[in-house]
């Protein structure tokens, strides 16, 4: 998923939705806020930090936020760079610590308190986010020195500041009217609210759903997933029993290898309608409401539509370039979508099944189809793919491409008890940073996979602050004494998010503040997945849990002649939930909708074969919730780039040292401080070209399997 930007505290307070309060009566003294962290490396102290701690930290860190500003606009010299956008940079330290790790507290362990607070201080840190972006005094000097901008010498890094902070006030309503501006801060409150409940729905949802069944439809599955099933099971107060859930390591090998038609329809029906079922934690009416609302501000930001506001920065730039990679893409997919699914209803013809296969049967016969195709399935892979191995091969990968290691850190404060921790160094033994990593489903933790910081790289005078990194999963979990066996899937899983995480501990911003182009920012986690299933790299990690034997050639050979399979299926899934987010996103005020009519009439009005549903649908779209609204686009977009970068590695040997160090150079140290075009051209020398990602997914026709 994606990288959340290791932020300041402008742009934290921009997405702060997930925040924190309570009626605390902590000693101000007692808060682990009020001082720098005294741990190793200056990590936040975990252990110390209890939700009575938010508020306070949260309360004072506005005031000193405030304090802040007013020294900035009481000052009488005229603006300047070093006297306005500087201090403004800056500003807020305390809020900025308290909001990053909040943030990634409500996302990975949640708790009842801490998601009453995330609805109770959401307005409130809105309101403080409009008290600066509508502070028409600030916005005087910015605009000063913005249109001054020549006269005072600036980097380019500085112009790239400058510019993405004074089109980040305009944006935001800086130049609206007063009145204006009340309605806007109205809009914005409410927006908060809204978010923050369509997310907790869907984790609630998530959380209540469970189905037993009893030993004979537990057959065939991996017996990894089985001992995962009756440990949920046992501890539901079910023993004896199978408990299956719709987090993904549940929900996905049942759909896989049950042979039980009608409870693979059960449970993803319960999936794919979490937040649709008309009681406490539906989302029909939220969602709907947040679109109107996003709609209704854009109309008052004078934009056409929200998608026009979040895309104006990003490389797309507008709505009509997004639709048009989407529908060329979607014009490619379906026909391979299309032929899957005639394979797999072959299959189920010759078997006697008697019935046309339906979207909760595509798991299933795409198992049998890759094992009658490639003889090849997910049990024979998973002793292969051992968790800590796993992870061992791209820490490997990272050395033998940038000189990096990763040394386990144990006396260190954890966010998670299941969380590990790490100290990444240079060749030349410095640090560079803290990577936490914590991988297995809890009640606690949202669905997905994700990275986020705890804080960024910047320089603090003329002293480097080192960043503190954390990636977070929901893989298949060991069972009894055995190891965590993952998927393929959740190996690529993996090296995406660890991709992620080398962009943030490479980053080499000089301020707090980065700007990083969305539809760019899949790029390092995308191409970093392009190493995972190399021949060579499989050789590196790919060992047997019990054995420690490598995996066989016959295997690897195996996993790349089914390359393409079942990409028609996961290019449509996607590219359908992307263009459901970008049209409910393009839509004018008054944007007044029934969300389930809208979906339906929309995908049916662009051929969407019955047998797929969205990868996510309406009622459980987290990304629309969490930032990425007229963005889950950004994948594909981001995939052009990713195909085309890796070419560059083949051209001159996967490991090259040559073409590692211009990608560390002109992209993972840049990031956020430089146009995303600009980047890639300097990486590249051309812009990316469309061709690599069509061949790697089977997209044109001459290299469709058939």
């Amino acid at each position: 998923m994606k990288k959340e930007s290791l932020l300041t505290v402008l742009a934290v307070i921009i997405i702060a939705l997930f925040t924190t309060c309570t009626n605390s009566t902590v000693e101000k003294s007692s808060n682990p806020f009020f001082n720098d962290f005294d741990t190793p490396f200056g990590v936040p102290a975990f252990g110390e930090i209890h939700a009575a701690h938010y508020m306070p930290a949260f309360e004072r860190g506005m005031e000193e936020g405030r304090a802040d500003l007013e020294k900035i606009l009481t000052q009488k010299a005229a603006p300047t760079f070093k006297n306005t956008i500087e201090p403004l940079d800056r500003s807020g330290e305390l809020l900025g610590r308290v909001s990053s790790v909040f943030f990634a507290q409500s996302s990975a362990a949640t708790s009842d308190s801490l998601q009453k607070i995330e609805i109770e201080i959401s307005p409130i840190l809105t309101r403080y986010r409009d008290e600066i972006m509508l502070n028409p005094d600030l916005f005087r000097r910015v605009k000063s020195v913005y249109e001054e901008q020549e006269r005072f010498k600036l980097t380019e890094e500085q112009k790239f500041l400058l510019e993405n902070l004074y089109k980040g006030f305009v944006r935001n309503g800086a130049e609206l009217s007063s009145i204006q501006q009340d309605t806007l801060k109205l809009l914005n409150e409410k927006l908060s609210v809204l978010t923050v409940k369509f997310s907790q729905n869907v984790l609630a949802e998530t959380n209540n759903y469970k189905m037993f069944v009893g030993a004979e439809e537990v057959a065939g599955l991996p017996e990894s997933i089985v001992a995962a099933a009756a440990e949920t099971a046992g501890a539901a107060g079910q023993e004896g029993k199978w408990a299956f859930t719709t987090q993904r390591p549940s929900i996905f090998p049942f759909l896989q290898y049950s042979e039980n038609r009608k409870l693979r329809k059960e449970i993803y029906s319960a999936y794919t309608n979490r937040g649709n079922n008309g009681n406490e934690f539906d989302n029909n009416q939220v969602l709907a409401e947040i679109v109107k609302l996003r709609a209704e501000r854009a109309k008052l930001l004078g934009y056409r539509t929200h998608s026009h506001i979040v895309l104006e920065p990003r490389m797309a730039g507008n709505p009509d370039n997004v639709f048009s990679l989407l529908d060329n893409l979607w014009e490619k997919a379906i026909p391979v979508a299309r032929e899957e699914l005639s394979e797999m209803q072959s299959i189920a013809d010759r078997e006697g099944a008697k019935f046309r296969l339906e979207s909760s049967d595509w798991w299933n016969y795409a198992e049998k189809l890759r094992k009658e195709k490639y003889d090849l399935n997910d049990t024979e892979l998973r002793p292969y793919f051992k968790l800590e191995n796993v992870l061992e091969g791209a820490f490997m990968v990272a050395n033998k491409l940038f000189d990096v290691t990763f040394i386990p850190l144990k006396d260190i404060p954890l966010p998670h008890p299941d969380a590990l921790a790490f100290e990444v160094k240079e060749a030349d033994g410095s640090h560079t940073g803290v990577l936490y990593m914590d991988f297995f489903p809890r009640e606690s933790k949202q669905q997905g996979a994700w990275c986020g910081g705890y804080r960024s790289y910047h320089l603090k005078g003329k002293k480097p602050v080192t960043p503190v990194v954390t990636a977070v999963f929901n893989f298949t979990p060991p069972s009894g004494n055995g190891p965590a066996l993952i998927s393929l899937e959740e190996a690529l899983t993996l090296y995406h998010e660890f991709g992620h995480a080398l962009d943030g501990l490479f980053n080499k911003s000089t301020y707090n503040t980065t700007h990083i182009a969305w539809d760019f920012v899949e790029l390092p986690s995308q191409l970093m997945e392009h190493w995972a299933l190399e021949p060579e790299v499989l050789k590196m990690y790919a060992r047997h849990y019990s054995t420690g034997e490598a995996i066989p050639d016959a295997l690897v050979e195996k996993i790349k002649n089914s390359s393409y399979f079942n990409q028609g299926f996961e290019t449509v899934e996607y590219l359908a939930a992307s263009l459901l987010d970008m049209k409910l996103h393009t839509l004018e005020a008054p944007a007044i909708i029934d969300v389930q009519s809208f979906e339906k009439e929309y995908l049916d009005s662009k051929g969407l074969i019955a047998e797929i549903i969205p990868r996510y649908r309406s009622t459980n779209f987290l990304h629309i919730a969490g930032g990425y609204d007229s963005g889950y686009y950004s994948y594909i977009w981001a995939a052009v780039y990713d195909n085309d970068a890796f070419e560059a590695f083949r051209e001159k040997g996967i490991f090259s040292k040559e073409v590692a160090n211009s990608l560390r150079k002109n992209i993972l140290e840049r990031n956020g401080t430089m146009d995303a075009m600009k980047m890639y051209l300097n990486f590249r020398g051309r812009d990316a070209a469309i061709e690599p990602l069509l061949k790697n997914r089977g997209l044109l026709r001459e290299t469709t399997v058939n």
